[in-house]
């Protein structure tokens, strides 16, 4: 599985003109599922991105975690984070997983950031969505397991 993580001090995720998804200081994670993904995949990306080191302790140093902060998740579903841009202009996808298997990965992916106890909101798995993000630093981290 592969995600974009940024943190944040505010995100929201809007569909049809209705915000479905919002946060405060935290991630925002755009996740993507790959072909050969499953659910053990999923749980160690959770458990990466939750104790990532990315967040200012009282020195002002990356030193803390999603987890020691406190902070909240809004995840959105990425199935773009799989172009292959390595031939002409035109991204290929060939690698994401089949839409299926990329919805259940997604949710058990949302399940397992929630069972760390992190606050969680989503976006909605194939929708059309607006993301609004105020990112904090700003940092941008690519993570895959």
């Amino acid at each position: 599985m592969r995600a974009l993580i940024q943190r944040v001090t505010e995100a929201s995720v809007t569909v049809d003109g209705a915000v479905i998804g919002q946060i405060g200081p935290g991630l925002l994670v755009l996740v993507c599922a790959m072909q050969a993904d499953d659910a053990a995949k999923s749980a160690t990306l959770a458990a990466k991105i939750s104790k990532l080191r990315i967040f200012a302790d009282d020195s002002g140093k990356m030193n803390k975690s999603l987890l020691d902060t406190g902070g909240a998740a809004l995840i959105v579903s990425q199935f773009t984070l799989a172009a292959d841009t390595s031939r002409g202009n035109r991204p290929g996808f060939s690698q994401a997983a089949a839409p299926d298997l990329g919805r259940a990965l997604y949710q058990q992916f949302i399940s397992d950031v929630d069972a760390l106890g992190i606050p969680t909101a989503t976006g909605s798995f194939g929708a059309d969505m607006a993301v609004r993000l105020t990112n904090d630093g700003p940092v941008t981290i690519w993570v895959e397991v």
